[in-house]
């Protein structure tokens, strides 16, 4: 007999191999609704050891046989090995606390504080330029010197005195505002 193996063959096997291992390492278990569940990842944790069907390995949920002459001792090393957590070697240790997530979380928030901070520090630069600014303009004003200024057709007006006292008012609540502030930490 003559055989040859093509390709199509060769997927075939290899799918049907894939398939076994795949199933294999199947998870099933009898969901709250009465279902079953079939799922590649460990059932939930408040599913119980004997709603669990299958386990990956062909491992079953063992099930507690009770001969009733015994039942009452049986009850009791029952209760004992409920107690008892069950702990499965192969199953993945969870600390509650994903690092990778919490790395993340730390880092943005590092960021979003670098990042307040360097507003907070350029917001401080700027009170301190307006404070010097407005410092120079009410000793102008104060000093009595004639002081022009530009209207709104681009005319050179010199100030008078209402207008002066206006603009020192006005310059005085800027030094007021940004020059009588703590710094900024």
């Amino acid at each position: 007999m003559d055989l040859k193996i093509t390709p199509k063959h060769l997927i075939l096997a290899l799918a049907g191999w894939a398939f076994a291992l795949s199933a294999a390492a199947q998870y099933q278990w009898v969901g709250k609704d009465g279902r079953k569940v079939f799922s590649d990842r460990p059932p939930p944790a408040d599913i119980q050891e004997k709603d669990i069907l299958k386990q990956p390995g062909g491992r079953r949920a063992a099930v507690l046989v009770i001969p009733t002459e015994t039942a009452e001792v049986a009850s009791t090393t029952a209760a004992a090995a409920a107690a008892k957590p069950k702990v499965d070697p192969n199953a993945p240790k969870i600390s509650g606390k994903d690092a990778e997530l919490e790395a993340k979380k730390k880092k943005l928030e590092e960021e979003a504080a670098a990042k307040k901070k360097a507003e907070d520090e350029k917001i401080a630069q700027a009170q301190a330029e307006n404070c010097e600014r407005a410092k120079k303009a009410v000793a102008t004003f104060q000093s009595g010197v004639r002081v022009a200024s530009t209207n709104a057709k681009g005319e050179r007006e010199i100030m008078d005195d209402s207008v002066r006292a206006s603009e020192l008012k006005r310059v005085q609540a800027v030094v007021d505002r940004d020059c009588n502030r703590p710094a900024a930490q």
